[in-house]
């Protein structure tokens, strides 16, 4: 994917693509460059099969975002415009519908939209929060504003790990890799199964499960796994 970024850099290795939001100058507060930015990115990333994890993290590493950018907020917004704008923008919505794993390597402060993006699927922070770390817990972090640190953080469940300063994407480059050396597919039908499954009844996500299964039974993957497995070698994931 050769595309010329303003507020982001790209890169792709081994099957890992980084996301970085690149604007350290301002702890890489989100403006309207980046959103258009974000937005072009997984829109592309939705149809590139090379491409089997992704990182998400922040250049400099004093912040991975502060959020949106403060200074965009002083010019009067016509609502049509920014309805419009949203409408465009909001790259969270292709995120949340990205076959690929997508892990937050989460360097400095994270606040805001920045936040936002981290607990992906993202956006809908009201929403998204409480579903994380439940609606008391919520409630005061986003009433209050109150910070929290890594430790907390993982204790209350809003991040999976918790590494030593300076190491957070060189571990969440580690994990990508391991995901991006399994079968795709079946990777990706994973991730599909737990996302829409929390947005369904108990009874209707087991079926959606059960039909990723199923189908996961029909590729030519499921057969290469189980002759790779007899034969003690790697196995040569096709993505079909």
């Amino acid at each position: 994917m050769s595309v010329d970024y303003q507020a982001i850099r790209y890169d792709v290795a081994d099957g890992v693509a980084t996301v970085t939001l690149n604007r350290p100058e301002v702890h890489n507060a989100m403006n309207e460059a980046m959103r258009r930015d974000l937005w072009r990115c997984f829109e592309a990333l939705a149809t590139d099969d090379a491409v089997r994890a992704v990182v998400v993290t922040g250049a400099g590493g004093k912040a991975f975002s502060a959020g949106a950018d403060i200074r965009e907020f002083t010019a009067p917004q016509v609502p049509t415009v920014f309805r419009e704008q949203r409408r465009r923008l909001d790259f969270r919505q292709l995120m949340e519908r990205c076959a690929q794993p997508i892990i937050a390597a989460i360097g400095g402060h994270c606040f805001g939209g920045g936040l936002e993006l981290a607990i992906i699927p993202g956006g809908g922070g009201t929403q998204r929060l409480p579903r994380l770390v439940g609606r008391g817990k919520a409630l005061e972090m986003i009433l209050t504003a109150a910070r929290i640190d890594a430790a907390e953080a993982l204790r209350i469940g809003l991040v999976e790990r918790v590494v030593p300063a300076g190491q957070a994407l060189a571990a969440a480059r580690e994990l990508a890799s391991s995901l991006a050396a399994k079968a795709p597919v079946a990777l990706r039908y994973a991730k599909e199964a737990v996302v829409k499954g929390l947005e369904l009844p108990l009874a209707d996500g087991v079926r959606l499960e059960t039909d990723l299964a199923t189908l996961l039974r029909t590729t030519e993957d499921r057969l290469e796994g189980a002759r790779a497995f007899l034969e003690k070698r790697k196995p040569r994931w096709q993505g079909r």
